[in-house]
C-alpha cells in the first residue's frame, strides 16, 4: 500500500521519480563522506512530516543520509530523503560524483544486512564454488529474461569466485502461476536442479510443502525496495543493480571491498 500511495504522490510531481535505478557503471575509489549527526529532534520532525503526507507512513528505519541536511528513511521498502526541517522529500538514488558510484549510508547498508541475514542459508538456493571470495544475494524470478541470462552464467560466476544465493521474488505477485511455479521449485527435492530446469524454460512439476519460504522472501524483497529482478545485493548490503556480466559484477564487488577497507583504515 505504501508503495502505491507514495508513487502516486511522487509521480504527480516528477516522472523521473518512477524510474528504476540503472546498473552502476565503472567506478573509481574515493573516500566515503562522513555521516552527519542528527540535530536534536530531527528524526521526530521527519516522522511528523511523513505522517503529514499520509498517517499510514510508518518508517522502518531513519538514519543519516549520505549527504548533509537530510535524513534517510525507509517506508514500505522505499528509500526516501527528507530534509532535516521536514519540508522537502526526495525519492531518487543519490550519485556520489567524487566517488563515481551510487551513494548509500552505512546505516542503510547495515539495515539491509540485518534483514537479509534473517533468511537461513537452508532457505536459499545456493550455487557456490568451494572457497568463494564474494557472496551475493539475488532476488530472482524464474521467468524474467535477465534472471535466466544471469543463471546461464552461473558457472562463470563461480569461476570468478562469486557464490550466488538466490531468494524467491515472483514478480507477478502472490497467487500468480509464476508464484506457484516458484513454490514448486523451492519445494523440490533437488532445488538447484529444479531452478536450473525452470530457468531453461522446462515445465515445472507442481509441488507444495509446509516449509516453503517463497512468501517470506517475497515480503522481504518488498521491504528492501525490490521492484524488479534480478536484484543483486553485495555482502555489505549495497544493491549492485540488476543483471551484470560476470566480470563487471566481480569488478563491482572488488570496488565495494576496496571502499570498505579504505573506510576501515581511515577510522583507525
Amino acid at each position: 500500500m505504501f508503495r502505491y500511495v507514495l508513487s502516486a504522490l511522487l509521480c504527480a510531481a516528477s516522472l523521473s521519480a518512477c524510474a528504476q535505478p540503472a546498473s552502476p557503471g565503472k567506478t573509481t575509489a574515493a573516500a566515503k563522506p562522513a555521516a552527519t549527526p542528527a540535530p536534536a529532534g530531527v528524526d521526530q520532525r521527519v516522522r511528523a512530516a511523513l505522517a503529514e503526507l499520509d498517517p499510514d507512513f510508518k518508517p522502518d528505519y531513519i538514519g543519516a543520509a549520505p549527504f548533509a541536511g537530510f535524513r534517510e528513511a525507509i517506508v514500505g521498502g522505499q528509500v526516501l530523503y527528507v530534509s532535516d526541517d521536514g519540508r522537502y522529500l526526495m525519492q531518487a538514488q543519490p550519485f556520489d560524483i567524487q566517488a563515481r558510484q551510487f551513494a548509500a549510508s552505512e546505516g542503510l547498508l547495515a539495515y539491509r544486512r540485518e534483514q537479509l541475514a534473517k533468511v537461513p542459508r537452508s532457505e536459499r538456493i545456493v550455487f557456490s564454488p568451494p572457497n568463494p571470495k564474494y557472496t551475493i544475494t539475488v532476488f530472482t524470478d524464474i521467468e524474467c529474461g535477465y534472471c535466466r541470462k544471469l543463471h546461464s552464467q552461473i558457472d562463470e560466476l563461480n569461476r570468478q569466485g562469486i557464490a550466488v544465493e538466490y531468494l524467491a521474488f515472483p514478480r507477478m505477485g502472490l497467487g500468480s502461476q509464476d508464484y506457484k511455479d516458484m513454490v514448486s521449485v523451492w519445494c523440490a527435492a533437488d532445488r538447484k536442479q529444479a531452478l536450473t530446469a525452470a530457468k531453461s524454460g522446462k515445465p515445472v512439476a507442481p509441488k507444495t510443502c509446509a516449509s516453503s519460504p517463497v512468501n517470506m522472501e517475497y515480503d522481504l524483497g518488498q521491504r528492501l525496495g525490490v521492484n524488479g529482478t534480478p536484484a543483486i545485493f553485495g555482502p555489505d548490503g549495497m544493491q549492485l543493480g540488476g543483471y551484470l556480466p560476470p566480470a563487471q559484477l566481480r569488478a563491482a564487488l572488488e570496488k565495494r571491498a576496496g571502499s570498505a577497507s579504505s573506510a576501515a583504515g581511515g577510522s583507525r
